[in-house]
């Protein structure tokens, strides 16, 4: 048997299931090759082949290009595999090798802060897996067309590696309109064909377009919606207009996830409470009930993830978490000590709080709060913190450092809403500001971390701080850690980042604050954190605004009717 026309794969660290942990795949992200050894075991990243080769599970954006190509092509013709069989499939024959590009330099929002706390130079773990897949012997030796795509593709156009790659396209955007003309062209060689290939938004596929994927996908990926339309600057999706998967393809997903070999779905989204939305970012309780019990009651379906969600619903619609809670509680995974399930059950989706600050709140994520204003922010991400904790929603919270035009009353303001967040439950989760492609913010600087302020580099610690006492080690771990962080300062930490880190690091260590010489905003001195949780917050928080007039919102009701757009076309980038 001669080799197949087209062979599909991604890096190890991106295909992996971790040991069905999500959590470890985000760590793979954060830190260097160097050191990945040490922090990640080595057998939770190879992965699961079939007996001829071809791969069990693979990023759900890969999977889609497969379904895409079988529309096309027979089967034998293209092959999904891991690194390790890419000798096996690519042979003489073989016209293209597609990679799919999560995070190929390390250059996202987690990676690019944790990979340099070890050094400016070392290469992030991603990018290493990445690397090892464009250098493979197989295809110098028989010279495909090199073709990478997904979301992180255009850290390779930022930073001008194509030709170092030996990489002949890279596309940019969502392709299921464009793909089979587009493939066409690209296995044809066709001389008229821009090397950057960016899909304009105006080929942005109605759901129609979107085939429901023939195999599984990593940690069973199952998109429930795609796009957001809250308008945040510095994120991609939130540019999109929201658009919802009908049932039926939901399940289906579920089911081709389940058949092959697949116990747990991720149902993912910019927002699970923007699914089949009602007019005016209003949560249709009524469509999620209805998709939890749909996707649950697949037989074969043992546990299932939410990705991403926000607070303002949870506040808007104080029964929504009540409701919810019943038909995802029993379908989690993750165990906590402090849980009230019977079986320590906890929910722990996605949520960007990004900020304290009204200021840069209004400024770059001002739809993220609604039907609330930004003053609100804050009062809204404790109520809602709290109605989520005492559900046994322990989320994974994000914030962003060094936002553009970040002052430090605005650090201050970050560091009192942690502060009063300090009795939750759940994770917060520092990251660096990098202006990531295809957003409002793209032109702006990154942040650099030599130049972090006091306050910043308090910040980060005093959520690693709250991160460690939630999760409470032993009196062993503790005192590693204690010794550790001292031990990081003198022989790292100053060299690459100054002596403003000193103070922050050994807060977190548990130094005393009076032999830390120096108060920075907080004091935590005599608070301890409160092991019950925290307390009721009975106040009532009324909606500042009524409509969201620029914030790229439509009726979701509109989303299942025909879009008249241009024909299928392609452009170059710049």
């Amino acid at each position: 048997m001669g080799s197949p026309k087209i062979v599909l794969t991604a890096s190890s660290t991106e295909a992996s299931e971790f040991k069905h942990s999500v959590w470890q795949q985000m760590l793979s992200a954060t830190i260097p090759f160097k050191y990945s050894k040490t922090f990640i075991d080595p057998a939770s990243m190879v992965n699961d082949s079939w007996p001829d080769g071809r791969a069990k599970y693979v990023p759900n954006g890969l999977r889609m290009v497969e379904t895409l190509l079988l529309r096309d092509y027979d089967e034998e013709d293209v092959v999904v595999c891991y690194y390790e069989n890419l000798d096996k499939f690519v042979g003489p024959e073989t016209k293209v090798v597609a990679i799919h590009a999560h995070n190929p330099l390390g250059i996202s929002y987690a990676t690019d802060v944790y990979s340099k706390l070890g050094g400016e130079n070392l290469m992030p773990l991603n990018a290493a897996e990445f690397l090892k897949i464009v250098r493979h012997p197989v295809l110098a030796r028989h010279r495909p067309k090199i073709v990478v795509g997904g979301p992180g593709g255009w850290q390779l156009e930022k930073a001008e590696r194509l030709d170092e790659f030996k990489i002949d396209y890279l596309i940019d955007g969502e392709i299921e309109r464009v793909f089979s003309d587009l493939f066409r062209r690209i296995i044809n060689g066709d001389p008229s064909l821009e090397r950057i290939i960016k899909i304009p938004k105006a080929m942005q596929p109605t759901i129609e377009e979107i085939p429901v994927v023939r195999h599984r996908s990593t940690f069973g990926v199952v998109e429930i919606t795609r796009g957001c339309g809250r308008g945040c600057q510095f994120c991609s999706p939130a540019t999109k207009v929201g658009r919802s998967f009908p049932l039926e393809h939901i399940v289906e997903s579920t089911r081709v996830n389940v058949s092959e070999g697949a116990t747990e779905v991720m149902l993912t989204s910019e927002d699970v409470f923007l699914y089949e939305q009602l007019p005016n970012f209003v949560t249709n309780v009524e469509a999620l009930e209805r998709m939890l019990k749909a996707v649950t009651a697949v037989e074969g379906l043992e546990t299932m993830q939410l990705t991403h969600i926000t607070m303002a619903p949870v506040v808007k619609e104080p029964s929504l978490i009540e409701r919810l809670t019943p038909l995802t509680l029993p379908y989690s995974h993750l165990t906590h000590a402090e849980s009230t399930h019977p079986n320590k059950l906890v929910c722990d989706p996605i949520i960007g709080l990004e900020t304290g600050s009204p200021r840069l709140f209004e400024q770059f994520m001002k739809g993220k709060a609604y039907p609330y204003k930004a003053y609100q922010w804050r009062d809204v991400v404790l109520k809602g913190m709290e109605i989520l904790n005492r559900h046994n929603w322990y989320p994974f919270n994000t914030f962003i450092i060094g936002l553009p035009g970040e002052t430090d009353e605005d650090m201050k303001m970050s560091l009192d809403m942690l502060f009063d967040l300090r009795d939750s439950k759940g994770m917060y989760v520092p990251t660096w500001f990098v202006p990531l492609e295809n957003t409002r913010m793209q032109k702006k600087d990154s942040v650099k971390l030599i130049e972090m302020s006091d306050l910043q580099w308090e910040f980060f610690f005093t959520c690693w701080k709250y991160n460690l006492e939630f999760y409470r080690g032993g009196t062993m771990d503790r005192y590693k850690y204690s010794m550790a962080i001292p031990l990081y300062y003198r022989m790292l930490g100053r060299r690459l980042f100054g002596e403003g880190i000193k103070y922050p690091l050994y807060r977190l260590a548990g130094f005393p604050e009076r032999l830390t010489r120096k108060h920075l905003h907080l004091d935590y001195s005599g608070i301890k954190r409160d092991k019950a949780g925290m307390k009721p917050f009975e106040k009532e928080i009324v909606p500042g605004f009524e409509t969201v007039k620029g914030l790229n919102m439509v009726d979701a009701s509109t989303l299942r009717k025909p879009v008249d757009l241009p024909e299928p076309a392609v452009v170059g980038g710049d």
